[in-house]
């Protein structure tokens, strides 16, 4: 008997069309058999569905739209040792057993270990970051004072909160003029470029601060390094053991959201919401940014890469497969590390691929180590006898 793998993907984030993209990749590249695989959907109003028609992206513009119209609801439910997944209508409600969850989900609500909670209290494997690893790989404010604390080396920060932006404004001007202009800003708890400005002058400072907190009650304000090498790793494990992927340097500069997952956006993106191009996950997401792999490194930066991203990949508590982006400022050749991205945009099988690790494969090794995780927690002591209730039975 198969394992089934439920492949969690959607929620209720700013970023979840993104996560469809990067789940129908997975969904084609599991192999079907050695796994059972289930695409569980997450509506914007956190609803489950499943359905055959998820394996395809070109219903996905219909799906998004009415997904009760298209897809069966269902509920999840623990039964013993088991999780199954229940219709919620239907006369004759098939029930399915689903062994390992896999979720490729991105950004708040979802990403940010609020998942990773749910599945654990379901008492079922996952492949991705528990509670607090995503929790501080979403946040990019308390990730870099983890990464200050550990002294991972960064570019100059600080924090913008938005309960006192107006109030102390000149504190924080301040603090931008000290670091020095341009500089990024960034909603604390967003990714896929989502609500990212660039601040050229100090006249911009106010309304590029204010757009940013449309999109989050934090936001990260660092300097801009203006003549930047951009590279990035992925990285794969869990506590005891990490393997790192080749390294690549994204050669088409700063991307935007649009630029990133809009047809045409990038060169080479443009089959995406192509009906004939995104069939059986033919589109590229995230792997159709130019870029070159492996980066143009010397042996001794590729080390120091791989040593930074280690690091920071045990001092956030990670597991699973990660991407952590890297700045070499290229004219003092210094290494910083930018962030971490739990759940990577098409799991970064473009960089394993270079390291002779297929996408199927990929996905083994995570499924692998999952059950290996869960195997572990299992031999831990959550519980004790006790009879402190006893006090309390009635006279």
């Amino acid at each position: 008997m198969k394992i089934c793998v439920g492949v969690f993907f959607g929620g209720k984030s700013t970023e979840h069309e993104i996560s469809c993209i990067s789940a129908n990749q997975a969904l084609h590249a599991i192999n079907a058999e050695k796994y059972d695989v289930l695409p569980i959907y997450i509506s914007r109003d956190n609803e489950f569905y499943i359905g055959d028609e998820l394996f395809d992206l070109a219903n996905y513009a219909d799906i998004l739209k009415d997904p009760g119209a298209h897809l069966s609801k269902v509920t999840l439910y623990k039964d013993g040792n088991t999780v199954k997944v229940r219709p919620v209508k239907g006369l004759f409600k098939k029930e399915i057993q689903i062994d390992v969850a896999f979720p490729i989900v991105h950004g708040t609500n979802v990403e940010d270990g609020s998942l990773a909670g749910y599945l654990q209290m379901l008492d079922l494997p996952y492949t991705s970051c528990d509670v607090l690893g995503g929790a501080l790989g979403q946040d990019k404010a308390a990730m870099k004072d983890i990464f200050k604390a550990q002294e991972i080396p960064m570019v100059d920060y600080f924090v913008i909160y938005n309960a006192d932006f107006e109030e102390n404004y000149s504190d924080y001007f301040a603090k931008a003029k000290e670091i020095g202009f341009p500089l990024i800003a960034k909603p604390a708890n967003l990714g896929s470029s989502i609500g990212i400005e660039v601040i050229k002058t100090q006249k911009e400072f106010k309304e590029k601060i204010s757009e940013c907190l449309r999109y989050d009650f934090k936001v990260v304000v660092e300097r801009m390094i203006k003549d930047l090498m951009e590279v990035n790793i992925s990285l794969i494990g869990g506590s005891e053991e990490v393997r790192c992927s080749a390294i690549e340097e994204v050669t088409n500069g700063f991307l935007d959201f649009d630029k990133k997952y809009q047809p045409g956006g990038a060169k080479g993106s443009k089959k995406l919401g192509n009906k004939a191009g995104v069939k059986n996950a033919a589109s590229k997401g995230m792997a159709s940014t130019i870029r070159k792999v492996p980066a143009d490194l010397s042996d001794e930066k590729r080390n120091e890469i791989q040593q930074i991203a280690i690091k920071a990949f045990r001092a956030l508590n990670s597991f699973g497969c990660v991407r952590i982006d890297f700045m070499i400022d290229k004219e003092t050749d210094k290494v910083y590390c930018n962030e971490i991205n739990t759940i990577p945009g098409s799991l970064a099988f473009y960089l394993w691929k270079e390291e002779g690790v297929s996408f199927d494969e990929e996905c083994d090794i995570l499924i692998r180590n999952a059950l290996n995780r869960y195997a572990r927690r299992s031999r831990k002591t959550y519980a004790f006898d006790t009879n402190i209730l006893d006090n309390y039975k009635k006279k």
